[in-house]
């Protein structure tokens, strides 16, 4: 059995290159919307190599959104969405992350915040366990989804549609795929 005193802190890098912070949402009530956030910044820590004791501090830079679509993502940036003058960072900071069977599904609790509003979340984890990389690197794999309501977090512009229904659907999916590298 450990004791605290033999126990060690690692860190865990996100590799940028095989990574992307994403979502999706319904545009017309049909057609999927798919953007990513490129800036972002993580402290990740586990003790030893047990993700049960994970502790994950994400920033992201809400400027740096990307839907492939240049006047959309100006519009994203305006104060009728993310209003990134003011707000400068989005806010993830994990309370648990706990297994759900032992096909390596878990879940992932913590706060987001964006907009200065800060709530609880909840998301389905798919680890991918520990790997060594053809180069001898550890890596962790993971795979995140979840679903937010965008009006909880005050991204509240929207527009009806003469045929019933809105522009954009305030159902949020978060799709990440994250790789981490332990720090050597």
């Amino acid at each position: 059995m450990q004791t605290a005193t033999n126990l060690t802190k690692t860190k865990w890098l996100i590799d940028p290159l095989h990574s992307e912070i994403g979502f999706v949402v319904k545009h017309l009530m049909f057609t999927n919307v798919k953007g990513v956030f490129e800036e972002y910044d993580a402290k990740i820590y586990t003790i030893d190599d047990d993700f049960l004791t994970v502790e994950i501090n994400v920033s992201i830079n809400p400027a740096s959104i990307n839907t492939h679509i240049a006047q959309r993502d100006a519009d994203l940036r305006s104060p009728n969405f993310f209003e990134v003058e003011t707000f400068k960072e989005i806010i993830f900071t994990s309370k648990s992350f706990k297994a759900v069977d032992k096909k390596g599904n878990y879940e992932l609790t913590g706060d987001l915040t964006m907009k200065g509003i800060k709530k609880q979340i909840n998301l389905r984890v798919e680890f991918g366990g520990p790997v060594i990389d053809p180069f001898g690197n550890e890596k962790a794999v993971f795979r995140i989804h979840g679903k937010i309501n965008r009006k909880d977090w005050g991204l509240n512009w929207n527009a009806a549609l003469e045929t019933g229904g809105v522009l954009v659907s305030e159902d949020v999916w978060l799709n990440c795929e994250l790789q981490l590298a332990k720090e050597a």
